[in-house]
């Protein structure tokens, strides 16, 4: 029998899984589900090493990919004892900063932080619900994507609101912060001078942010108290005018559920292109519509990473991280090419691993609580 930890990690429009070796980390599967909302796709490596993917029904959500997932992992289940079963948890709010082992009292905590994260925290949540079919003995553990940047001082964390408002928890948190830690990590072991040093780190997926790392530690990031901020993304807007949300609820009378659509779902690279969130489809598209949208997401992320320099006083290497910021080298010559005023720095991809790092802090809490 040996001893695993399985890690689910929720993206926005994804599903990933890893199952570790308890002890030494090996990995022994692995797979996520892709295209959720629009053409879901399930792929896997097996533990005999065979790949494997499957296409799943068109209206398949992040719970029927949970399913879809924890059947798979069922039928190849033949000497694994679940350990502990580690959540990626985009909101902790000001509470937790650090993994913890999820009791009644945390779930209920968590559940009160949804409304800072409605894309992503529900997901999150139905896994630890539903992880109970695969391990109903193991614990649950959440890692927080709010947690790496919970050292901000209060003029990076800070809105210009009256006091009584911050007071309530108004704050900017900063999120994709599992990914930030572990590029942090490799430039630590890889880049150990650059790790020294000042580093915009750019996740660029369908969810997207920035992160400015000075000695391995987030000072700023463009995300603030949800994952809807800072620059533009597949389907969210990014930064915008608050009086435009206000003028969408009382002029327009679009109604709270419907501007919240808007923002979260029909913006951000989908809106502006008016066909899809899929930068690949958008590279090979002859539609102006299609080349706007991208010129658009790397003038704005052009004018974040420099806000980002600024926060760190100078910088010495861009990282690029994420399924965009790793795969589309046309969205990051754009990105890079309106920084050249900036001077001279490193540019590097370096793949994130959300999953081994949500490992690894499992092993650790474990330990810990032993």
């Amino acid at each position: 029998m040996i001893d695993t930890l399985l890690v689910l990690n929720t993206g926005s429009s994804s599903l990933k899984f890893q199952i570790f070796e308890d002890r030494t980390l090996n990995v022994l599967m692995s797979g996520k589900v892709t295209g959720i909302g629009d053409t879901p796709r399930l792929r896997a490596k097996l533990p005999d090493g065979r790949g494997t993917q499957t296409s799943l029904p068109a209206n398949t959500n992040h719970n029927s990919a949970l399913s879809a997932v924890m059947d798979l992992i069922a039928g190849y289940d033949h000497a694994w004892r679940t350990a502990a079963i580690v959540h990626r948890v985009v909101h902790g709010g000001e509470a937790f900063i650090e993994p913890v082992i999820v009791t009644p009292d945390v779930m209920r905590s968590l559940e009160a932080l949804i409304p800072l994260a409605p894309l992503h925290q529900p997901h999150n949540l139905a896994g630890i619900t539903a992880s109970a079919r695969l391990a109903s003995g193991a614990p649950d553990i959440a890692c927080f994507d709010t947690a790496f940047h919970a050292g901000h001082d209060k003029l990076i964390s800070s809105f210009a609101l009256p006091r009584e408002i911050r007071d309530k928890g108004i704050r900017r948190y900063g999120f994709h912060g599992l990914s930030y830690d572990w590029i942090s990590q490799v430039l630590a072991k890889d880049h150990p001078d650059l790790h020294a040093g000042r580093v915009v780190v750019g996740h660029l997926g369908n969810g997207a942010s920035l992160c400015a790392l000075r000695n391995g530690i987030s000072v700023d990031t463009t995300m603030s108290m949800t994952a809807l901020d800072g620059i533009p993304m597949g389907t969210r807007s990014g930064s915008i005018d608050p009086g435009a949300v206000l003028y969408m609820l009382h002029d327009l009378d679009l109604g709270v559920e419907t501007v919240q659509d808007i923002l979260y779902e029909r913006s951000g690279l989908k809106g502006l292109s008016g066909m899809s969130n899929d930068v690949e489809a958008l590279l090979r598209s002859d539609d102006p519509q299609a080349a706007f949208a991208l010129e658009y997401f790397a003038l704005k992320t052009a004018q974040h990473a420099a806000m980002m320099a600024v926060s760190m006083g100078g910088i010495d290497a861009f990282v690029f991280t994420g399924g965009i910021g790793e795969h589309a080298a046309a969205v990051r010559e754009a990105i890079i090419g309106r920084l050249a005023f900036l001077g001279a720095f490193k540019t590097l991809v370096i793949p994130t691993n959300e999953e081994r790092l949500m490992a690894t802090q499992a092993q650790k809490l474990l330990c810990r609580a032993a």
